[in-house]
């Protein structure tokens, strides 16, 4: 497995993945698929992007992560291809994302998980990151509560 800097021709891959996750529902906040544009534009090429890589194999995008600026915090999202979860390309992707960021100089990044998402908090508690805030109140446009954790991570 190779993992590099996404780059603006990764974006229609990394849009798949990602709204192959949506489809499924109950693994991330996002509610409707999202353009090749869009993820480029919030996981590329954006100013507030500060570290966007992807996992590759045998020619093939199998996950990716991005850390983006937003409000004065970084905040970093993961997505792993459907099917291949738990097979440590998320770990990869972690270790490569956090030389970044020390590189970058950026001192903590935060996760916003669904409290319903068991996969995402066990991921995210995995690697280190610690509950800081909730939001039991957290809703899907269709009026589902189904609450958020918010977790930090001291990269530094």
């Amino acid at each position: 497995m190779i993992i590099r800097r996404a780059l603006p021709q990764d974006a229609a891959e990394m849009a798949d993945i990602l709204n192959q996750i949506i489809a499924i529902g109950s693994t991330t906040a996002y509610q409707h698929p999202l353009q090749t544009e869009e993820v480029m534009l919030h996981n590329i090429t954006g100013t507030g992007v500060l570290s966007s890589i992807v996992a590759v194999q045998d020619g093939r995008i199998n996950g990716w992560q991005s850390v983006e600026q937003w409000q004065g915090e970084a905040y970093i999202g993961t997505f792993v291809r459907v099917g291949i979860q738990t097979k440590g390309i998320g770990t990869a992707l972690f270790s490569r994302t956090c030389e970044m960021l020390r590189q970058a100089g950026v001192r903590s990044i935060i996760a916003l998980i669904r409290a319903d998402n068991a996969p995402g908090l066990r991921y995210y508690a995995r690697l280190g990151f610690v509950d800081f805030a909730t939001d039991p109140n957290f809703a899907l446009e269709a009026g589902q509560i189904v609450g958020r954790v918010h977790r930090r991570y001291h990269v530094v």
